[in-house]
């Protein structure tokens, strides 16, 4: 009646990415939650609760009790709580109950009345997309100098 199947295709340690299905239920992050860490995921998400690292969504709603310390990246973003960092979207949406300190890279944006932004607006036709970091030649050379060598002394 109750017997073991040797069927693990559906175990969490045998799922990949392309088994995930993007149409699944919202992702929900409560209000007592705090979270640590970045998050990634394919579908939608609504955040009530405090994440302190980059968030990368399809869609993201972060309600009025809602923080992200990170950078937010998603095709629609809508923001009524508070993010301290770069939001990059397609379409992002900050309503009056907000709070932005950082940089919006966007294709389309809407701000209602009483919203607080403190940054610059970009409009970018491909905000989503990820550039390489590039460390400034001048500081990764400056940083080995100081390493090898003393000031004030003159090396033959």
């Amino acid at each position: 009646m109750f017997s073991k199947s040797n069927d693990k295709s559906m175990t969490a340690n045998t799922m990949n990415k392309s088994s995930r299905t993007i149409n699944s239920a919202p992702s929900i992050i409560g209000s007592d939650v705090t979270i640590k860490g970045d998050i990634t995921t394919l579908g939608e998400m609504q955040l009530d609760g405090i994440i302190e690292g980059d968030v990368r969504s399809a869609s993201l709603t972060i309600g009025e009790q809602g923080s992200v310390q990170g950078v937010v990246t998603a095709e629609e973003v809508i923001v009524k709580g508070s993010v301290t960092g770069q939001i990059k979207g397609r379409n992002i949406r900050i309503e009056k109950s907000a709070k932005v300190k950082g940089d919006l890279f966007h294709e389309t944006l809407s701000v209602e009345a009483g919203a607080y932004i403190e940054g610059k607006l970009t409009h970018k036709k491909d905000a989503t997309q990820e550039k390489p970091k590039e460390v400034p030649q001048d500081k990764a050379v400056f940083s080995k100098v100081a390493e090898k060598q003393s000031f004030g002394t003159k090396n033959n």
